[in-house]
């Protein structure tokens, strides 16, 4: 349905739009490329120890393979651990945010995969958010705005090799919020974009020594604080406000005017 998906989220219907081209597309390039890389790493073992298999002395084409194959295969071994994590790895992003998101106001809308660099756009009543995830697990420590990760020596190692660290979340989703600013300029000047960092991985373990300038969340709901009780939080301070009733803070002109400039015909 052109990467439009609804999903039925406890009593209540949550509308999702989904870029599942993007998703399938993405996939299917961090298959293709783990399975490559074996490949070379086989025909590299194999081209490496040809005088072993052979008895021969390997002529000049077999050495510039031999060259050739190692960084290929550093380089294709980066990229397919970057694709399998960021688009392959489950829980995928965009289901846990859903599934964190359970029992939400049937009003609300969740944008995944549309708006890059921001992967996730939420509209609901408790405002507009950009949302940045990580897959992360393992245990890290914040504080002093940065991020710390608690694996040994061996594995920062290989990940520092990988690119795959954590990285700098906070800047990211920053930079979210200002593209989809930019996004809504000309629709909705004024409204406010609130940033969300949210880790989907239900193994990984935080230490906030310092509170992030941005709400940093968990979708699982055994982890504090996690994505379904910070909207639950939300919905109670405005009723506290006297909102009682669940509004979005667009129109429905305004939403339609925003998915026909950004999503596809």
């Amino acid at each position: 349905m052109n990467g439009h998906t609804f999903l039925l989220l406890g009593t209540t219907f949550m509308r999702i739009v989904t870029n599942t081209k993007l998703v399938q597309r993405n996939s299917q390039i961090a298959t293709w490329l783990f399975l490559g890389t074996m490949a070379i790493l086989i025909g590299g073992f194999v081209f490496v120890n040809w005088s072993f298999f052979t008895g021969d002395i390997p002529s000049d084409w077999i050495v510039l393979l031999q060259v050739v194959a190692l960084p290929l295969v550093f380089v294709m071994t980066i990229y397919s651990v970057r694709m399998t994590n960021l688009w392959a790895r489950e829980p995928k992003p965009h289901k846990a945010i859903a599934e964190g998101l359970k029992g939400l106001s049937k009003r609300s809308i969740l944008y995944n995969y549309h708006h890059m660099p921001a992967r996730h756009i939420l509209i609901a009543p408790q405002g507009v958010f950009a949302i940045t995830t990580r897959w992360h697990d393992g245990s890290f420590t914040f504080e002093d705005g940065k991020w710390k990760s608690h694996k040994g020596s061996f594995s920062r190692f290989f990940s520092a090799m990988r690119m795959d660290g954590i990285g700098r979340p906070v800047d990211e989703v920053e930079q979210s919020v200002k593209h989809v600013q930019k996004l809504f300029k000309d629709i909705a000047p004024d409204l406010e974009i609130k940033p969300l960092v949210v880790f989907v991985n239900p193994n990984v373990e935080i230490d906030f020594e310092d509170d992030p300038s941005v709400d940093v969340l968990f979708t699982n709901e055994k982890k504090t604080p996690n994505l379904s009780e910070f909207m639950r939080e939300l919905n109670r301070q405005q009723k506290d406000n006297l909102q009682q009733k669940a509004v979005l803070p667009l129109t429905q002109e305004q939403i339609d005017a925003f998915e026909k400039a950004t999503l596809p015909k």
